[in-house]
């Protein structure tokens, strides 16, 4: 087996090349390591089509993807005219230069497509649990990104390949869902809401959101009449309902006719959480609820793009704006229109931020790890895992995605090796 290093780069949208042909870059294994600095082996990889929206991207000023890993100088490849989309992964430090890290530890962090990943440390940034990778350049609220977790010392790490697949699959997105959730019941979902409508209902955003509130009503927290209704796309509509997460799933092109809709009284209270961040579809779901007739939103909730955790189905386009739909320009506004609420982002960081002035770091990190057991008990089975091994492999797995998509049924475990990787295998074949 080759000692080599082999990543996955993609073109950057201003070089002009098409961003879907993906090249496999071939370059020496780092061998020098500065001081402070280590050398990551990447064993695998979860893969979604999230990561081709971190591809499209790469470049913006906001999200800046690109910018956490930068591809190596190799042939036709350079960190000018290729990127790395960013992926959480699993790996083993192969060698260190900070005297806190010791080689042969299992690490889970927010990596880049390659076998090899060499990272600076920050020196005085280093604790049991984790250790974080100096990046000035990214504003200050990518840190939780920047965090590389010891897995040795995290209450939720299993050393279980199949729990390792479900971790890459669902952490990222489950903590962005778990803290939106708690961020919603504190204010008793905003005084009280008999409806909560969520958008891109297949995503793992969305329906892990729709799975908690479910939990939470279970608990006898939350009022047993609340109902959870998904929108999504026609293709979507039978995974979406097995999950068994909403009370009702509709279609985007005919969500008005649906029960939930057609039945609401002008006395209920509904919350929109909009994952899908589309234009058009907000401006549908607005105009409705303008009407005198309609149920009353309560309040309008962006969980997705703004969160670093993208995870739209295929509602049409991108938008980076918020909605500025005016219900006091329809004669036949809502009664309560000087109300009308605006979006609200939901940042993780913010709401943590806040929360860890109300509770202890224990509790936190008992909530945590009661939500995470539950969770891998209750999530098999919800998704199918795909693993795919082999750069060649994983060129074209990743060509055909970008293409056609990937259905929210299916699960993407990628590596770059020849061979399954696991922990301590592959380090005694080399």
């Amino acid at each position: 087996m080759s000692d080599g290093n082999l990543t996955l780069c993609v073109p950057r949208a201003s070089s002009g090349q098409d961003p879907h042909q993906p090249i496999l870059a071939s370059s020496q294994k780092p061998t020098h390591l500065p001081p402070n600095h280590v050398l990551i082996q990447v064993d695998r990889f979860g893969f979604s089509a999230n990561n081709i929206t971190y591809q499209a991207l790469g470049e913006h000023p906001h999200f800046r993807y690109f910018d956490f890993n930068y591809a190596p100088e190799a042939g036709e490849v350079s960190s000018k005219s290729h990127g790395l989309f960013p992926v959480w992964g699993f790996g083993t430090v192969e060698k260190s230069t900070h005297p806190k890290i010791n080689e042969g530890e299992r690490v889970y962090g927010y990596f880049a497509p390659t076998r090899y990943l060499l990272l600076p440390v920050s020196p005085a940034d280093v604790n049991k649990h984790a250790f974080y990778v100096p990046r000035p350049h990214l504003p200050a609220d990518r840190r939780p990104y920047n965090q590389i977790l010891r897995c040795a010392a995290d209450p939720q790490y299993s050393s279980d390949p199949a729990v390792e697949d479900l971790t890459m699959l669902y952490r990222p997105l489950f903590w962005t869902s778990y803290w939106c959730e708690d961020w919603l019941f504190s204010s008793n979902y905003r005084g009280g809401a008999s409806t909560i409508l969520i958008s891109s209902a297949s995503s793992k955003t969305a329906f892990c959101l729709a799975y908690l509130i479910k939990k939470r009503i279970a608990r006898g927290e939350l009022n047993s009449d609340t109902k959870i209704v998904g929108l999504t796309s026609k293709g979507n509509l039978e995974f979406t309902r097995g999950l068994g997460h909403y009370d009702e799933i509709l279609e985007y092109s005919s969500f008005t006719s649906g029960s939930a809709f057609s039945h609401s009284g002008k006395d209920e209270r509904w919350i929109y959480v909009d994952v899908a961040s589309n234009a058009s579809l907000n401006e549908r779901i607005l105009a409705h609820f303008a009407s005198p007739y309609s149920a009353t939103l309560a309040a309008c909730t962006i969980l997705g793009l703004t969160n670093l955790s993208p995870a739209s189905d295929g509602v049409d386009s991108i938008d980076w704006g918020t909605n500025t739909f005016d219900a006091s320009a329809n004669s036949d506004a809502h009664p309560t229109s000087q109300f009308w609420p605006t979006f609200e982002n939901f940042f993780m960081p913010e709401w943590l931020n806040v929360r860890k002035h109300q509770l202890s770091v224990n509790e936190i990190f008992e909530r945590q790890n009661t939500a995470w057991k539950e969770l891998l008990v209750d999530c098999v089975g919800w998704v199918k895992i795909d693993r795919v091994y082999g750069g060649a492999a994983v060129k074209k797995a990743y060509e055909e995605v970008a293409k056609r998509g990937l259905g929210p049924e299916r699960g993407l475990i990628w590596n770059l090796w020849d061979a399954p990787v696991k922990k301590g295998w592959l380090r005694s074949l080399l």
